[in-house]
């Protein structure tokens, strides 16, 4: 297969070295708005160049990966779908749920298979997570403790376009806690604090949140996110059952040391940033996209999950900013 890339900053240059690694992936070529950027990569990773994405899909493409920035999704997007190529695009597919709905319903309205970038959901933890919750190993489901903890902040820069701490980073445990438990969310309470850097209120965002989600059975999530975990990137869920606790993301590399005497686990190494963390998930993830674009796998995410995790995310925004409860609801939805 002939696959083009769009973007090539940290997880596009990322992406682009696990492509060529693929069995089924014959040819890469990479795009960027930065040309020179994409002509490096090209060169140092010995693939193909094309000036832009729009040249590449006229030049024929099997698959369509889209790693820019997040203003850059929806309208390449929209593209790859105009062309009929299946498209694999990185969280979120949209900066407003406005635009997320428009798309959910475009590619509702076609037969291009769209994978979104939630790559938790190939993780093998949270794989195993989900497996016990259905098979009822861990007996009724009552509560789920769910956290991204960042080991540092991203640039001040960042902030401004990032949709907040609950869009940017949160999202990624409304998405898996949908995955694991196949519930919606049907109420949340969220709060937020600044206690860091000042362009994060200065952008009318919070650097440290929390929120607590009622599930459509009744479970209670607690969720909470930060930018400051200087102990090393954290992210971690705890399924609590009648019949048994699960625990994802808690091996050698947790980013705790234990107060009590003796203690010697963790051992470490921790992870420092999201690409150590999930390394493993995200291989896997574009083999998955590979064989969605081959048409021998349906999509393991769609635009319309990446909306249900938008809508949580956004209430959770809108709690925290009128400090109540808050109905999924009173989120528009397709």
């Amino acid at each position: 297969m002939r696959i083009g890339l769009a973007g090539v900053g940290r997880i596009g240059a990322f992406h682009a070295e696990t492509l060529r690694s693929l069995s089924d992936v014959d040819e890469l070529v990479v795009s960027d708005l930065d040309a020179e950027a994409a002509r490096a990569l090209a060169q140092r990773l010995d693939v193909g160049f094309a000036a832009s994405p729009a040249e590449m899909l006229a030049e024929g493409v099997d698959g369509f990966v889209i790693a820019t920035a997040t203003p850059g999704h929806a309208p390449l997007l929209r593209l790859g779908i105009e062309a009929g190529v299946p498209t694999f695009c990185e969280k979120p597919v949209a900066a407003t749920l406005e635009e997320t709905m428009e798309l959910a319903k475009l590619v509702a309205q076609t037969s291009t298979p769209v994978h979104v970038g939630f790559q938790r959901r190939f993780d093998c933890g949270y794989r195993r997570a989900q497996e016990a919750v259905a098979s009822g190993q861990l007996g009724f489901v009552h509560s789920i403790r769910a956290q991204t903890h960042d080991q540092s902040p991203p640039h001040a820069s960042y902030i401004p376009t990032s949709g907040g701490l609950f869009r940017d980073c949160s999202i990624h445990d409304f998405d898996i806690i949908r995955f694991v438990t196949g519930r919606e969310v049907a109420t949340v309470y969220a709060t937020g604090a600044n206690k860091g850097a000042d362009f994060f209120s200065e952008a009318g965002d919070v650097d440290t949140a929390a929120a607590v989600l009622t599930l459509d059975d009744g479970t209670l999530v607690l969720a909470s996110a930060t930018r400051y975990n200087g102990a090393g990137h954290d992210v971690r869920m705890e399924v609590l059952g009648s019949e048994g606790t699960l625990g994802v993301g808690y091996d050698d590399s947790l980013a705790v040391t234990s107060a009590e005497p003796g203690a010697s686990y963790p051992s470490g190494p921790r992870h420092w940033s999201f690409m150590e963390r999930f390394l493993p998930a995200y291989r896997a993830e574009l083999t998955a996209f590979a064989a969605v674009a081959r048409g021998v796998l349906p999509s393991p995410c769609t635009v319309d999950d990446a909306l249900q995790a938008f809508r949580v995310a956004e209430a959770c925004e809108l709690s925290r900013h009128e400090g109540r409860p808050v109905s999924l609801d009173e989120i528009p939805s397709l």
